[in-house]
């Protein structure tokens, strides 16, 4: 039986006007209506292919404020979300998240900055801005991350070390087995290695299943690490021809 927070999620393209991006995005094409049936879900694909749009749709429609935080962030620096929240159903679960977070790379100074203005006596502040990026983006996810919550992570390994990386799967992996529902943008090969998680591809023209050794990202990874000295033989000679 499926328990998840999020179910499914039901496109609508009649509510997106015709010269929209949105319909230029060759994974939308066709696509209907997605499932998620597993605790994490990953979306995969090349820069550009739709993976974050419709992470933060997701996101939007289901009430987290666009640049990031929990439900309760209500504050706006500059809007770069699309409409895609509004030709988009959500088919809920019969739970209740006790707690969610909509995690972005590209505006994590802004929800800190916003965490210490939120910060009072009974909630003092981490003080994320004092850490290095990397402690603080970790910090930040590990201090969120709880049982029977929601979260939408937007390359969380931005700002990891591979170590750290390792660090946050594992935390993400504990969470899952405790009731967790996870969405996740990424380009690691590191944190598309956690157990029984559905990966969504953005390749090819449409949004599919894949296994992980299917991703570009492990795919690439493989070859450089393996192939290292004779791939950058060639790629170096060809960029100074």
């Amino acid at each position: 039986m499926n328990n998840q927070f999020i179910q499914r999620v039901i496109f609508n393209w009649d509510k997106i006007d015709n010269n929209s991006y949105l319909k230029k995005i060759e994974a939308f094409k066709g696509i209907e209506r997605l499932d998620f049936n597993k605790p994490v879900t990953f979306f995969v694909g090349e820069n550009g292919s739709g993976k974050s749009t419709l992470l933060e749709a997701l996101a939007v429609a289901y009430g987290f404020n666009p640049e990031g935080g929990t439900k309760n962030y209500v504050f706006s620096t500059y809007d770069t979300h699309s409409e895609l929240y509004d030709a988009i159903t959500i088919s809920r679960g019969y739970r209740k998240e006790k707690w969610g977070y909509f995690l972005r790379a590209e505006s994590f100074y802004n929800v800190a900055t916003q965490e210490e203005e939120y910060a009072d006596a009974s909630h003092p502040s981490a003080k994320y801005h004092k850490m290095s990026h990397g402690e603080s983006f970790l910090a930040l996810a590990q201090n969120n991350l709880r049982a029977n919550g929601l979260y939408l992570f937007d390359e969380p390994e931005a700002a990891l070390s591979p170590q750290r990386q390792l660090t946050l799967l594992m935390e993400i992996h504990r969470c899952a087995k405790e009731g967790a529902q996870f969405f996740i943008v990424t380009h690691s090969p590191i944190l598309l290695g956690i157990p029984d998680a559905d990966i969504y591809s953005f390749d090819n023209g449409r949004i599919h299943l894949c296994e992980y050794e299917e991703t570009e990202s492990y795919q690439v990874t493989e070859m450089f690490i393996n192939n290292r000295l004779l791939l950058l033989d060639r790629l170096l000679k060809r960029d100074s021809l």
